[in-house]
């Protein structure tokens, strides 16, 4: 993964992109639908703000409000979009400008706080899309990036920005939701040797099947079983759910095993 200390360094830097793009935009614009598909522009906004508030309370308070009854993945995922769901209604009767003022005075104290913690400590809670049960801090922080950017990428989307979709701010984060494809393929079985390599833009991440497993390689192999190509504007949507494989007409290329392929592009990168 990216390194830990650039990862800190680029989420000041969204952050402070963010209240740029808001500072200026229109006051149409704040309700332009997003393909977060319930939410507005507005709306993307008081999530962003909602993370850099529960980050801090449950964090660097210790403060745990509500404990659910958490028995399953399935619970996880309904209990988190209930509480989305929760304040972003509550924050409808927010104005933009009090919303970017909000923004403003939680972001550098939330990465200030992630920033104080050890890397390689134990994290509050797992990255659980990667199948992971416990978690460093280096990835918690690596998929609040990730958070921060594709939230952000939502908002500019709608206006036509492509701004984050730079290498510098892309790379990150693609690299960041590659992180699942070995937990993605946990149940598909091939021979043992089975390859996949994924390709988004210049870069690429493979995985083999070992053991009885699947693993990251070091490198791609020259012919993998299957390859999957994607172009970054398809990329980022299709692996947060905000579209399926289904919908897409172009931007994806498949070479190889279509059955390997198929799993690969139903990755997904969130908790969804």
């Amino acid at each position: 993964m990216t390194a830990h200390s650039h990862i800190l360094e680029l989420l000041l830097e969204l952050d402070e992109r963010l209240l740029d793009l808001l500072d200026t935009l229109p006051d149409q614009d704040w309700n332009r639908q997003t393909v977060a598909r319930q939410w507005k522009i507005k709306d993307v906004a008081a999530h962003l703000l909602d993370g850099n508030i529960r980050g801090l309370s449950l964090g660097r308070d210790q403060y745990f409000g509500e404990v659910p009854d958490i028995q399953s993945y399935q619970d996880l995922v309904d209990f988190l979009n209930r509480l989305n769901a929760d304040w972003v209604r509550a924050m409808k009767r927010v104005s933009p400008k009090m919303l970017v003022t909000l923004l403003r005075q939680t972001g550098r104290p939330y990465v200030a706080y992630l920033a104080s913690l050890d890397p390689d400590e134990k994290a509050l809670f797992s990255v659980a899309w990667a199948g992971e049960h416990e978690s460093s801090n280096r990835f918690h922080i690596a998929r609040e990036y990730t958070e921060k950017w594709l939230h952000q990428q939502q908002i500019r989307a709608a206006i036509g920005d492509v701004t984050l979709l730079s290498a510098r701010y892309f790379r990150p984060f693609i690299d960041i939701f590659m992180q699942a494809l070995p937990h993605t393929y946990r149940d598909t079985l091939a021979d043992e040797g089975s390859t996949v390599e994924m390709r988004v833009s210049e870069d690429s991440w493979a995985i083999g099947r070992s053991d009885g497993k699947w693993q990251f390689l070091p490198v791609a192999p020259a012919e993998p079983t299957c390859r999957i190509t994607l172009a970054p504007e398809i990329a980022w949507p299709l692996f947060s759910k905000s579209i399926r494989p289904e919908d897409i007409r172009e931007g994806i290329s498949v070479d190889g095993d279509p059955i390997l392929a198929k799993a690969g592009l139903h990755m997904i990168s969130v908790m969804a």
